[in-house]
């Protein structure tokens, strides 16, 4: 049976972020097989022990997978030490067990971001050796031609990262500036904005469109829905 730290198991249950999970055990309201401890690290059997927070026993959450069109100006984290607003705000009033997003996107990015409690799909969809493809819609503010689309092709070298685009494509163009159709079949931290930087191109809007075979489609900006067993299936789960 595989461990897991005291406050890890607070968020893989479905209770809290693991951070306030650190919070938590920190002050004294979590208990393991009856006793407090104070030990965030402390190893846990999630299947054998038992974790109570404030004399209510946890027991593992159902599996939920939720997907969201995200809007710009929120950051992904469940709580922010800026004190910014962050996409957890477009889930109150729901009662949904807490759900660590699935991957991320920067504050000034928008659209599909998955949030989910298991933890073992959330890995087959961020691994980079499953290589799931990730599409994206970016406006930036010049107009590109062909021979600008093979140069970005070709990728940049960022901090000693070798940084590509599996595919990138004009979808349109205005009076000033273009809107590319860009796929990733890796993620990195702010990897077509970087990749766009090395080449001088201010990104003005950046909306992932899909992930695998899910689509955003006609979700509304900060509106969510849970996932259909085939959609769970589909980006490499096995629905609950």
């Amino acid at each position: 049976m595989s461990r897991t730290g005291l406050a890890r198991a607070l968020s893989k249950l479905g209770h809290c972020s693991r951070s306030q999970g650190f919070a938590l055990v920190r002050a004294g309201q979590v208990t393991l097989n009856g006793r407090i401890c104070r030990d965030p690290e402390h190893p846990v059997l999630l299947d054998h022990d038992i974790v109570q927070v404030s004399g209510t026993s946890l027991a593992a959450a159902k599996p939920v997978y939720i997907m969201l069109n995200k809007p710009r100006g929120l950051v992904t984290t469940a709580s922010d030490e800026e004190g910014r607003a962050t996409v957890y705000e477009c889930f109150q009033g729901a009662d949904l067990p807490h759900l660590p997003p699935v991957g991320r996107l920067d504050k000034a990015s928008e659209g599909l971001l998955l949030f989910t409690n298991d933890n073992a799909w959330a890995h087959r969809i961020t691994a980079p050796e499953t290589h799931l493809e990730k599409n994206y819609h970016v406006q930036v503010s010049s107009l590109v031609d062909d021979a600008f689309l093979t140069r970005l092709r070709a990728g940049v070298e960022d901090k000693g990262e070798k940084l590509r685009l599996r595919r990138v494509a004009i979808l349109r163009a205005g009076l000033k500036n273009t809107w590319l159709d860009i796929t990733l079949d890796e993620g990195r931290n702010r990897h077509i904005r970087r990749v766009l930087s090395a080449h001088q191109l201010e990104v003005l809007r950046l909306v992932r469109i899909s992930i695998g075979q899910l689509r955003l489609g006609d979700l509304a900006k900060g509106n969510w829905r849970h996932l259909q067993p085939h959609e769970v299936a589909a980006l490499g789960g096995i629905s609950a």
